[in-house]
């Protein structure tokens, strides 16, 4: 998540190798996969969580916290997708190793908690580690690697954070495997069961600027199949700093990549996910304090923006801060347990008693029908009507459902 140039790529490769050891997938696959009980698989494949829709609030969980768990659900308040970092091509880093060493019975819960919470759980690719196109690396081959590890562990999708620079800027041929991967991608993680977002940096959508035309290139080839982009707002010098450079008009250094530029070059508004750190030590420029971001987010939601937000990255993009960022334009609901685009916690007044201990509840949206409910949230149509006897045959009466793992109840 970083543009540093050279001298700090260096450095970073450098650190990579004294510090991280990348385990190849083939040598902890078997071992964990083999710890799970049937019962554990089961919760697993039957806990994904709803997938996200807009807005979404993404936050990227890199540095060490803990050996055998996640952060609570309680510490995610505010955000509804949480992706752990990183995986490369034929190996895995940090947190994404740490989910495979995580007990397959803790995984279960874990798994199981963030989905009632309305959390996607998904790992990020790449990073500012290895370059995958620069390096050679087979597309087809890294693409099913990184799905058989999503399958294989029970996540919600995967998030491309591609920053092969070279092959972006000079070489031209980020483009073209970015493309295929892609594309390879979603034939293993299907559109609408898996999340697949990319997170290039803002100048990469600078029209004319690059080879094959950066990220405008990549979108024109494969953008219907990334449902957002986690846009890097950061470690760009001075750009991006005020709301106005943000949102509307960038700098001469790189034209047209604000937010609503970028839209105008013909990337759905609504899939351009604001990024920034959570702190000025997590990035080396682009910080803005989470009350001046805020406003921000209210400016860009009156214009008809509602993508959400996404931070580098968690501890230090926290509850608290997610809160404040979200609190002028999508306001986090006190009782929020995870809360994005239409999840929040509490029972969403007006569920019935038969919902229990419901954590979450959704909103109703245009176009939703019982079918469509029943197939997304895994109940019979039986069930649903049984507990809420005043909605109509089509589902589409009320306001609000709660979802709680494998129960509906619609209030």
């Amino acid at each position: 998540m970083a543009r540093f140039g050279i001298l700090a790529s260096l450095l970073s490769a450098l650190f990579t190798v004294l510090v991280v050891e990348a385990v190849p997938f083939n040598t902890t696959l078997g071992r964990n996969a083999d710890g799970l009980s049937p019962l554990a698989r089961d919760i697993l494949l039957s806990s994904r969580a709803v997938i996200a829709s807009s807005p979404v609030w993404v936050a990227y969980f890199d540095r060490f916290v803990s050996s055998n768990s996640l952060p609570a659900v309680s510490d995610l308040s505010g955000f509804n997708v949480f992706a752990l970092s990183f995986i490369y091509s034929s190996s895995l880093v940090d947190n994404a190793i740490t989910w495979t060493q995580i007990d397959a019975t803790t995984r279960a819960n874990t798994k199981s908690q963030y989905a009632a919470a309305g959390i996607s759980l998904i790992v990020s690719a790449y990073g500012s580690g290895p370059n995958p196109t620069s390096a050679g690396d087979d597309p087809t081959a890294a693409a099913n690697f990184i799905s058989n590890y999503v399958k294989t562990y029970g996540l919600d999708g995967v998030d491309v954070d591609y920053e092969d620079f070279g092959a972006i800027e000079t070489a031209g041929t980020a483009v073209a495997w970015l493309s295929t991967f892609t594309r390879a991608l979603r034939a293993q993680l299907p559109q609408g069961q898996y999340i697949l977002t990319h997170a290039p940096v803002a100048p990469w959508f600078s029209p004319g600027l690059w080879p094959g035309n950066g990220y405008l290139g990549v979108h024109a080839a494969v953008g219907g199949l990334i449902d957002w982009y986690n846009i890097q707002f950061y470690n760009q010098g001075s750009d991006y700093t005020t709301c106005d450079g943000l949102l509307q008009t960038s700098s001469s250094q790189w034209p047209q990549s604000a937010v609503f530029q970028i839209a105008n070059s013909g990337v759905p508004l609504n899939k351009l996910v604001i990024g920034k750190p959570a702190t000025v030590g997590d990035s080396t420029t682009g910080y803005m304090d989470p009350g001046t971001l805020a406003g921000c987010l209210a400016q860009a939601k009156n214009s008809g923006w509602s993508a959400g937000a996404m931070t580098w990255q968690y501890p230090n993009g926290n509850s608290a801060w997610i809160t404040q960022v979200r609190s002028q334009s999508f306001p986090v609901s006190g009782s929020s347990s995870g809360g994005g685009g239409g999840t929040s916690t509490g029972g969403g007044g007006g569920s019935t008693g038969s919902s229990g201990s419901c954590a979450t509840t959704y909103t109703v949206v245009s176009g939703d029908t019982c079918s469509a409910l029943e197939s997304r949230f895994g109940v019979s149509d039986a069930t649903i009507h049984s507990l809420n006897p005043s909605i109509n045959s089509g589902c589409t009466s009320e306001s609000s459902l709660a979802l709680c793992p494998r129960l509906l109840v619609l209030g």
